[in-house]
């Protein structure tokens, strides 16, 4: 990466914001100017990054002025707005909202499952739902292997993934509820402290809420194929940082709990944690600031022939969200993808 890069980091004051400066950093990502981006209330403060003070600066047409690769995590709204003008400006966005997931002429891009497909953007690359990635990272290993025929999978997901400010209101409400005070909750529906509650995205005519749709769809766009049946239920739980997941996978035949720790062993992205003498397995405070997915508790499935059981953890804001776009970034800088085979209009 001899060339260096002008980025700008879309809602830089959030919890991915601020784990993607981090990210820039450590990774060594060839900067030669990044600018910060956030609405007009967070002008006049500042982040650090590499032992400077950057002022965050309110986001407008002008901001994308020389700018070559956006990091957007500020909503979807935001990302409908802007995003389209940065693309008009040269840039290529990385957009870690929902708004552009599900359209066909937009990639959605896990590097450790699909990377050639950031090949075909035309200027804007979505990140998949935090709870997509993690699954998505640990199943490809093993969906190479065996076709995968089906999927049931329940989330126990952190307050990290409703945002900053819910993180801090859990913190708030766990010391209320300590001291025999009421817990009060502002961000999130209902009390988290103490407490966990069905995923409160808006439902469908069928039952299941957006969350849970989000993985049925983006999973099999990133997969590549439809064949896959999948269901979720989705839930919140009083975790601070980093999701958890119960897979249980079908295949077209059986697969052996053991070849598929060793597959899993061996994947990039992935680590496995397993000791079965202790009770041992990942746990979302062990997953907390580590880039890689922890998976464990791999078992044959008792009651389906062709089917496993896993366990899951991984940092929602981490791999989740921040690092997967930077991957995205890196791996667009690596093999020269940022001009776009075409831009749309």
């Amino acid at each position: 990466m001899s060339k260096s890069y002008n980025v700008a980091i879309l809602g830089a004051t959030g919890a991915v914001g601020t784990e993607l400066l981090e990210l820039l950093a450590n990774r060594n990502f060839p900067l030669a100017n990044l600018k910060l981006l956030a609405s007009e209330r967070s002008v006049g403060r500042t982040l650090s990054f590499k032992g400077e003070n950057l002022p965050i600066e309110a986001v407008s047409d002008r901001a994308f002025d020389g700018i070559d690769i956006v990091l957007a995590s500020a909503g979807g709204s935001t990302s409908k707005t802007w995003a389209g003008k940065a693309v008009e400006k040269g840039a290529v966005v990385i957009d870690n909202s929902s708004a552009f997931r599900m359209k066909e002429e937009v990639p959605l891009v896990v590097p450790e499952v699909n990377p050639q497909a950031a090949a075909h953007h035309q200027g804007i690359i979505a990140n998949p739902n935090c709870t997509t990635i993690l699954l998505s990272v640990a199943l490809w290993p093993l969906h190479q292997v065996r076709p995968i025929k089906r999927l049931v999978v329940a989330t126990y997901q952190s307050a990290s993934g409703a945002g900053a400010k819910a993180m801090a209101e859990v913190q708030t409400q766990s010391s209320a509820i300590l001291s025999g005070q009421p817990a009060v909750a502002e961000v999130l529906p209902y009390p988290l402290a103490f407490n966990l509650f069905p995923h409160n995205s808006p439902l469908n005519e069928q039952g299941y809420c957006e969350e849970e749709m989000k993985m049925v769809n983006e999973t099999r766009k990133i997969f590549g194929t439809q064949q896959i049946r999948i269901t979720a239920t989705c839930v919140r739980v009083p975790v601070l940082r980093a999701h958890s997941e119960a897979v249980n996978i079908e295949f077209e035949v059986p697969f052996s709990p053991e070849e598929a720790r060793e597959i899993i062993s061996r994947s990039p992205g992935v680590k496995l944690i397993e000791d079965w003498q202790a009770n041992h397995f990942p746990m979302p405070i062990e997953a907390t600031g580590r880039d890689e997915v922890l998976v464990g508790r791999i078992r044959q499935d008792i009651s389906h022939p062709c089917g496993l059981e896993l366990w899951l953890c991984g940092d929602q804001i981490r791999k989740g969200a921040a690092l997967n776009a930077v991957q995205i970034a890196e791996l667009l800088v690596e093999k020269n993808l940022l001009k776009p085979l075409a831009i749309s209009h």
